[in-house]
């Protein structure tokens, strides 16, 4: 399958996407490039499915790519918890595409077009 290098070697990009996908868990709604964004997508709905499993095998797994020291402001929840407690729980009835990717435009200092992607 063949996916977006987005101008990083293996490490940086993997670095990146966890970061992303731990704060889209976190935020359920964050701004990035429209590139990132549609890379994004997958690894986060391969998250939540994880989270609907539930047993821990899926949590073990989860929890080798979301960063768990990021907390949410609100409520101090942490971001595994959150997305096997909150997130999963309420995609339970549903059948995949759990995000969903907005165009913006572009960026007014390079040009790059930007996108909104959260969670439906």
């Amino acid at each position: 399958m063949a996916y977006a290098k987005l101008g990083r070697d293996s490490a940086a990009r993997k670095a990146l996407f966890r970061d992303l996908a731990t704060d889209l868990i976190i935020n359920e709604r964050i701004e990035t490039t429209h590139a990132k964004a549609k890379e994004l997508r997958s690894i986060v709905e391969k998250l939540i499915t994880l989270g609907k499993r539930g047993d821990l095998h899926a949590r073990r797994q989860a929890a080798a790519f979301v960063r768990n020291e990021i907390a949410d402001n609100e409520t101090g929840q942490k971001a595994l918890q959150k997305l096997f407690d909150d997130i999963a729980t309420r995609y339970e009835d549903r059948q995949g595409g759990y995000t969903r990717v907005l165009k913006l435009g572009p960026r007014r200092g390079d040009n790059a077009e930007m996108a909104i992607i959260e969670l439906v």
